[in-house]
């Protein structure tokens, strides 16, 4: 006679704990962008190169001082003992950068096509970015519906349900419109530059300034619009696996 009151009350916190698809997706995208802490030591590399290279036309300088500014963001986080995720990803954009540049260099290109050279690692990862992401949405297996499987333990059970997957797939074009924007504003203005048809110096200032404008600031417009999507928190996660 004792026993369905334990099991009836052992059932009541499976049923407080079920999350929907929105929140499990808010909860991922603020681990994933790390506050604005993290959105300024993505921008700062950038920032002092852009303003480095202007003032001095000092490629190396340029580069040596962005490489600077991040290591000493890199050892006051390991002082505080904090994720260092944010500052790594940093240096190693900056060293990938690097990398462009000693290409440019090695072919002879002179101190503009250097200083562009810079800027074409971004315009070829978001350029990529979009299409890896638009082709999952294009073929119903958007990108966001992975982060709500990594949570449910299934990585595939939330395709079952056709509410999560429409859901999710307009979280991911919010993903893929940045990164589209990017590529439509500066590419246009890299070949011009490389290319001559736009003045070297003002071609990296403009992708310099671009790169800040359109890196944080468009990220959290493109995630302003996923908060409203998410706001109706309506979906839940039980309901895809």
């Amino acid at each position: 006679m004792t026993d369905p009151a334990p099991r009836s009350s052992e059932q009541a916190p499976a049923q407080a704990s079920v999350e929907t698809v929105e929140s499990v997706v808010r909860a991922q995208l603020a681990k994933a962008l790390g506050g604005r802490r993290g959105m300024v030591e993505a921008a700062v590399p950038t920032i002092l190169f852009t303003l480095m290279w202007l003032t001095t036309r000092e490629l190396n300088l340029a580069l040596g001082v962005s490489v600077a500014a991040a290591l000493v963001m890199l050892a006051v986080r390991l002082v505080q003992r904090s994720t260092v995720q944010f500052v790594v990803n940093a240096l190693v954009g900056i060293g990938i950068g690097w990398l462009f540049v000693s290409m440019s260099a090695h072919r002879g290109g002179s101190a503009d096509d250097q200083a562009l050279a810079y800027f074409l690692p971004g315009i070829i990862y978001n350029t990529a970015y979009t299409v890896v992401l638009a082709t999952t949405c294009l073929i119903r297996w958007p990108i966001i519906g992975f982060m709500v499987g990594s949570v449910t333990g299934d990585p595939t059970a939330w395709h079952k349900d056709r509410q999560v997957v429409r859901l999710c797939t307009l979280l991911t074009w919010f993903l893929v419109l940045p990164c589209l924007l990017r590529v439509l504003v500066q590419g246009p203005l890299w070949l011009a530059g490389s290319h001559g048809a736009m003045d070297a110096d003002a071609a990296v200032a403009a992708l310099g300034v671009l790169k800040v404008v359109l890196g944080w600031p468009l990220q959290l417009a493109a995630l302003a619009g996923m908060a409203w999507v998410l706001g109706r928190n309506h979906t839940p996660v039980e309901s895809a696996v």
